[in-house]
Parts: structure tokens; C-alpha cells; sequence
């Protein structure tokens, strides 16, 4: 059978060397907040448009995503303008997830400047504190629907109650939870918390769930260990919902690309050939419009 297309939700592309855009998650001699020095192999090289495509010319990528990378950079357009120089020179990515701080009163004029850009697709604000009901964080929130924006937020299962809210809130914004939710466990406990969590956040109908990512908790990974926070996802947002995405080249650090799209095949192999293909490629190519 032949291999399906598969659309990269969850990339990083980045020049160490660019003078204008900062990498503070692995940028040399800076330990990442949550994984440590081991980000640190990041900093070896850069990653570049050119790059993936070459490292997954095997795995049938027809299309990516670009999820905010340069995070300490002064100006968060200069990211979106470099992506969008990229995709024009070789056509990766087709979609742009910027970063952009919703609470700030500026912002505004900050996403009129990301929407000049035409792969832009959506915000990703990590912002800070308590952020996801405070009421200057939800003012700038607002304006990613009239700029017809993505929410693509970072959150584990113990925020998953704010998350349905937010999407109460605001039903004609997607939001898009990264990294199935970053469970950082692997423990029966754990799971249970976070499987209750998934639940929750699929109350909303304006959410959708990213399968991504699983390597961050899960350094050891195998086809069964992440089968069951594969299959609980899909299981509880259906395909119309869910899709895949790799964090690449993050998740290079345990695996392999076609690992790692084998892992997803083989996970997904009793499904019928339309529920593959909306997983790889079909719900990722309606929400980002691409």
C-alpha cells in the first residue's frame, strides 16, 4: 500500500547565527527550563528549511507546520518574515504559528505585521502566570479571530478546565493543544490524570489535539508505550479532531523521523484508509488552511 501524505503540524527551523533572532530554549550554554542540557545537542547546528526537507525524504511530508521557535527575540515578526523567506525559496513551511504576547495592548499592530505574511496561520503566547483567565490575556485573544488565527497553546492535563472555558469563551477561535497535552509522566496515576484531562478539553468544540511531541516524557520510547496517549486522543476527539505532529527537530534527540512516522502507522493501522489519512494529513490541512 502506498505510504500516506503526511502534513508536519509541529516544526522548528532555526539560524543560531541570524542576528536578529534569539533562541533562548537552546541556545548554547542555556539549560532548557523543563528538559535540561540534553536541548543542548540543538545548539550544534542549525536546522533549517532545507534541512527537513532533506532529513524526511522518505517519509512522504507534503506540507508543515511551523510552530514559534526564535522565543527571547526582539521583534516576533522578524521570525515570520524569515519562515516566509523560507517558504518561498523551498516551499517549506506552508503554515506559520507565530508568537505574538496577547496581553500586550500593542498587540494589535503586532499581528496586523504576522498577517502580511501569507502563510501566517496562528499564535502561540506562553505568556506567563495565571494567564489563561486573566482578562488582558482574553482582550488579545479576541483579535485572533478577526485576523482568522490559530490558538496553538502549550498545557498539561491540570489546565485542562481553563482550556474548555477559554473555548466557551471564544467558540469561533480554534484552539489547538500542543503535544498531546505534554504528559511528563509515565505512571498509571498519571495517565488516569491525564486521560481525564483529554475528556475535558474535547468539551469543547473549538478544540482540536495534537498528537506530538511524546518523546519529552517518554525518552525511552516505544511503539507500546505511547500507544495508549495515541489511541485515548483519537479516541476521544476522533479524527475530525486530532492529527499528528513530530516537534522536530526536538524529538530527534530519541528517535528517528521515520521511527517515529513508523510508531504512528503502526499505532493507527486497524483504522480504515480515510481515518489514516485524516490524521496525517486531512484535519491538519482544514484547521490551517493549507
Amino acid at each position: 500500500m502506498d505510504k500516506l501524505a503526511f502534513v508536519d503540524t509541529h516544526v522548528h527551523y532555526y539560524d543560531l547565527r541570524h542576528p536578529e533572532l534569539v533562541y533562548e530554549h537552546w541556545k548554547p550554554g542555556v539549560p532548557h527550563p523543563t528538559m535540561g542540557w540534553k536541548l543542548q545537542k540543538l545548539a550544534e547546528r542549525n536546522y533549517l528549511a532545507e534541512d527537513f526537507v532533506a532529513e524526511t525524504r522518505n517519509a512522504n511530508v507534503t506540507k508543515s507546520v511551523h510552530v514559534q521557535a526564535a522565543i527571547g527575540s526582539p521583534d516576533p515578526v522578524t521570525e515570520t518574515e524569515w519562515l516566509q523567506e523560507a517558504a518561498d525559496r523551498t516551499g517549506y513551511p506552508h503554515g506559520i504559528v507565530a508568537h505574538a504576547d496577547l496581553r500586550d495592548p500593542g498587540v494589535a499592530t503586532v499581528l496586523e505585521r504576522h498577517a502580511e505574511s501569507p502563510n501566517m496561520r496562528g499564535i502561540r503566547d506562553f505568556s506567563y502566570g495565571d494567564y489563561l483567565v486573566e482578562p488582558d490575556f482574553h482582550r488579545g485573544f479576541a483579535l485572533l479571530e478577526t485576523f482568522n488565527l490559530v490558538s496553538s497553546l502549550s498545557v498539561q492535563w491540570q489546565e485542562m478546565e481553563k482550556v474548555r472555558d477559554l473555548a466557551h469563551l471564544f467558540p469561533n477561535i480554534t484552539i489547538v493543544v500542543d503535544h498531546t497535552g505534554w504528559p511528563e509522566e509515565r505512571t498509571d496515576e498519571y495517565f488516569a490524570n491525564w486521560k481525564r484531562g483529554v475528556a475535558i478539553a474535547a468539551s469543547g468544540d473549538n478544540v482540536r489535539w495534537k498528537i506530538s511531541g511524546l518523546g519529552m516524557g517518554d525518552n525511552d520510547w516505544t511503539v507500546d508505550s505511547i500507544r495508549p496517549y495515541v489511541l485515548t486522543s483519537i479516541e476521544t476527539f476522533g479524527v475530525e479532531r486530532c492529527f499528528f505532529g513530530t516537534n522536530w527537530p526536538v524529538d530527534w534527540l530519541w528517535s528517528t523521523y521515520d521511527e517515529l512516522i513508523g510508531a504512528y502507522t503502526e499505532i493507527i493501522s486497524d483504522f480504515s484508509r480515510d481515518e489514516q489519512a485524516r490524521l496525517f494529513s486531512g484535519t491538519a490541512e482544514e484547521i490551517y488552511r493549507i
